[in-house]
């Protein structure tokens, strides 16, 4: 996640930190360049020129000048402007209406909308314990309503069965009386998109707007369309009144433009992101963790949170046992790849972690994937108990059968025990309250792994 704009706003900070001190001119040639940094990451002009003029004064200021470190002051001044065009603070999903509340999910044809409005369901559904009807009005674009019965399907979502030929008007009626009948507490209406924004378009919106009364109308916006994005929620809500946003696609925007300008240039909230293709792949938009995941600080809160929702707790209880006792054996780091994979495997959790992008970079270095992962689960899915106890007895032979077993190549097996016998020996040292160096990934295990 904006993993371009991080890069050049380190580097512009590493330069800032290494000054014993800084004068005016070194902080305006600072300023030039996050201004350029911000304009290549598709950031509004007008947003760039605010952010810029709200920092200069205080990074010029006596404070600053006379501070004994003057680059993690000015971290700290471009930490709190990010956080302030992002919004300060995430804001709920407005609920306070009688039952059934109404949603409306409104966008471009191609933005993400129909995924968007089944994992809003999701997310809904275990946060709030409320029953959600989806409901899908785009009659349009071929398959759309079935698309959004799958997705309700797979999901355990309840949906609105679907008639054919009726339009969208007679839809939501249909939905509100539906509603009221199999006890739906929250009804989101998934509308047409188009491939641009039509006069038609906004009209039936409007109709639809009328009857239900929503809470919320939020347009769901593709991250990676930058600018575009932006200009199409100016549009959206000049025309039909946003109340909010929902970024698309944001893990794999580079950039941020669209992140960055949307509250300054709308002054609507975005509410919440879509961080992958998964149902659960759906974050609360928490513009704080926002800011320092850009300045490359992670974001270990979202990881924390991820690790509790994501984790079998019976796992990590069964795993700290036998740490105690000394016990750790391929059985035990199956459980933890499994984990990782739970939690969007060594990209998902590198994202979230500090100093990203230094420790991307090792993992390209050591050719590090995550095939890794699956590999590593079928070599040890392949040995029986007694290998899995005691991977000192795997000899040739058995290296073969396991190879002929998991589709792997033996070379892949050796790496997996080397790997195995130094994450052991760590855990052992743990074990016994030895520290063990964190934030980076040990170079022992890179090594082994190239």
């Amino acid at each position: 996640m904006f993993e371009n704009l991080t890069n050049k706003l380190e580097n512009i900070f590493s330069k800032l930190k290494n000054a014993p001190s800084l004068n005016e001119e070194q902080v305006n040639i600072g300023l030039k360049e996050i201004r350029q940094a911000l304009i290549e990451a598709d950031v509004a002009l007008e947003v760039v020129k605010k952010f810029i003029s709200n920092i200069k004064p205080k990074a010029i200021g006596q404070e600053i000048v006379k501070s004994t470190s003057p680059g993690q002051m000015i971290i700290k001044i471009v930490y709190d402007e990010i956080v302030n065009i992002l919004g300060e603070k995430n804001q709920e999903l407005n609920l306070k209406a009688s039952s059934p509340v109404s949603i409306l999910l409104v966008g471009l044809q191609g933005s993400g909308k129909t995924t968007t409005a089944a994992k809003l369901a999701k997310f809904v559904e275990k946060k709030y314990k409320k029953k959600v009807m989806l409901v899908s009005l785009d009659i349009y674009r071929p398959a759309a309503q079935e698309q959004l019965k799958i997705l309700a399907e797979a999901n355990g979502i309840s949906h609105l069965p679907i008639v054919v030929n009726q339009k969208p008007i007679d839809i939501t009626k249909r939905a509100v009386r539906a509603a009221n009948l199999n006890g739906s507490d929250i009804i989101i209406f998934d509308t047409a998109g188009r491939t641009q924004i039509d006069l038609s378009m906004m009209s039936e919106i409007k109709q639809v707007k009328e009857i239900i009364k929503p809470t919320e109308t939020i347009l769901i916006a593709d991250s990676l369309t930058g600018q575009i994005a932006v200009n199409v929620a100016k549009e959206f809500d000049s025309s039909v009144d946003l109340s909010s946003i929902i970024l698309t696609r944001i893990d794999g925007d580079g950039r941020g433009g669209a992140a960055l300008s949307m509250k300054q240039t709308t002054g609507k909230p975005i509410k919440y992101i879509g961080v992958g293709e998964k149902i659960d792949d759906f974050e609360m938009f928490y513009p704080e963790r926002i800011a320092n995941r850009i300045l490359g600080k992670g974001d270990v809160v979202s990881l924390v949170e991820k690790a509790t929702q994501d984790i079998d707790q019976e796992t990590i209880k069964k795993t700290e046992k036998d740490l105690k006792k000394g016990l750790f054996t391929l059985d035990s780091y199956l459980d933890q790849l499994r984990q990782m994979k739970k939690m969007g495997g060594m990209e998902g959790i590198m994202s979230l972690l500090p100093g990203v992008s230094k420790m991307k970079a090792q993992m390209e270095n050591s050719s590090i994937d995550e095939s890794m992962l699956t590999e590593n689960e079928a070599i040890i899915l392949s040995m029986t108990k007694l290998e899995k106890e005691n991977p000192k007895i795997i000899s040739g032979s058995r290296r073969k059968r396991i190879s002929n077993g998991s589709g792997v190549d033996v070379s892949k097996i050796n790496k997996l025990i080397k790997q195995f016998r130094t994450m052991a020996d760590m855990m052992k040292k743990m074990s016994q309250g030895k520290k063990i160096p964190s934030g980076v990934i040990p170079d022992e295990i890179l090594n082994q792994l190239k």
